[in-house]
């Protein structure tokens, strides 16, 4: 019989400042509705403000609804100094992250900056020192490391539950369609005008899958991580990965395999592996919800909540609650994303290896959705899997 426990949302902070803080979002369509939405959430409770909205063609009156009429423009800089605005919220395209969060930080404001938080080691490095160099606040937007299931795994690991830590699995089998990768100039890219991008399956739509490993099996900086493979393909005619795998080796002697894919037979719910000397704990990330299997138990499963980043940020700047995610505790993730920057470009999937979905207008890679299970069940690459199509791995040493 399977247990079932919950864990309900802690109650908001009781001593935040009656003055709601004003916030600034910059891209605030696309990805950014969510934003849209989290803010309109958070103004209702009278923690936050929308003074002001960056984007290149201005909301609506359809768009903001009841948020107001907060001040709109294309000039991101100009838009801070006009408002006044405290918190900045970037979800703007991948190459600009680091340039804008500096533009906020001279300004003493401070930032949710979406994920991956650059493109590059490099620029992740001058954004993060920038900050910190500036005196500002950063929260990088891993939603799934405000989880609180994070708290219960860890702790599962750490009293013993599954026996010793020997790895981590993670595990994405999605569907997008090809307008997916037209639904913007850079969507798709490895580079754009000269510019890097890297906008590949591990790096961005399912980047959450290889930063909830890390951070399950305690190796979130960027010290801790000894070396990397990557095996990176596209079925879509693209330049950036669809269809890839990375094995990072740990400073802590384990490994954390992650594959994932835009081109599965069906979708299915993202999920992390961790495997023990005597059982394996499940954590289905976009849903908080752990399943525990270990010898001479029955399996345990449990729903848990989830604390807001921005909520988090702005509970951080009025009470000094801990930040959930700074910049140095996304710096594993960015050296998976600077190994995969640094490798060949993905290599095509033979034409034999995919085909289209009648009526759907994508592309499907039979047999990827078990391998990418497989990998994660095995901790192993494609080209371990004996997947036909699967080149040798790109190994990088972090040394």
């Amino acid at each position: 019989m399977t247990g079932r426990m919950i864990d309900r949302m802690s109650e908001p902070l009781s001593d935040r400042p009656s003055t709601p803080l004003p916030i600034v979002l910059a891209g605030a369509r696309g990805h950014g509705r969510w934003h849209v939405e989290n803010i309109r959430r958070l103004q209702k409770k009278g923690i936050v403000r929308l003074v002001g909205i960056c984007e290149l063609t201005p909301l609506t009156e359809e768009e903001l609804g009841d948020l107001g009429t907060p001040e709109q423009s294309a000039d991101f800089g100009a838009l801070l100094d006009a408002t006044g605005a405290r918190v900045a919220v970037i979800c703007t395209p991948i190459p600009t992250h680091t340039d804008l969060a500096l533009t906020a930080a001279e300004r003493g404001v401070h930032l949710l900056l979406e994920k991956p938080p650059a493109p590059s080691y490099a620029e992740f490095r001058r954004m993060a020192d920038g900050v910190a160099a500036a005196g500002v606040v950063c929260q990088i937007g891993f939603q799934s490391l405000g989880s609180h299931a994070l708290t219960a795994v860890r702790e599962l690991i750490e009293k013993g539950a599954i026996g010793k830590l020997v790895g981590l699995g993670g595990a994405g089998a999605w569907v997008r369609d090809e307008d997916y990768f037209r639904r913007a100039p850079w969507a798709g890219k490895r580079r754009l005008n000269g510019v890097e991008v890297i906008d590949g399956a591990l790096t961005n739509p399912l980047a959450h899958a290889v930063a909830t490993a890390l951070a399950l099996g305690g190796s979130t900086r960027a010290e801790d991580v000894a070396g990397i493979e990557t095996e990176l393909l596209r079925a879509n005619a693209i330049e950036s990965d669809d269809t890839s795998c990375v094995r990072i080796t740990t400073s802590q002697g384990h490994q954390v395999t992650v594959a994932a894919t835009l081109c599965a037979e069906q979708a299915d719910e993202p999920y992390v592996l961790v495997h023990g000397s005597s059982g394996r704990i499940t954590f289905w990330y976009k849903q908080d919800r752990v399943l525990l299997q270990r010898a001479g138990h029955g399996p345990e499963e449990s729903e848990h909540g989830r604390t807001d980043l921005l909520e988090n940020l702005v509970d951080h700047l009025t009470t000094g609650v801990d930040l959930l995610v700074p910049p140095d505790e996304t710096g594993a993730f960015m050296k998976v994303v600077e190994a995969i920057r640094t490798a060949p470009d993905p290599a095509p999937l033979p034409d034999t290896a995919w085909h289209h979905v009648p009526g759907e207008n994508r592309r499907v890679v039979p047999g990827i959705d078990g391998l990418v299970a497989a990998a994660a069940d095995t901790l192993s690459l494609y080209s371990e899997l004996g997947a036909p199509w699967a080149p040798p791995s790109n190994e990088v040493s972090t040394r």
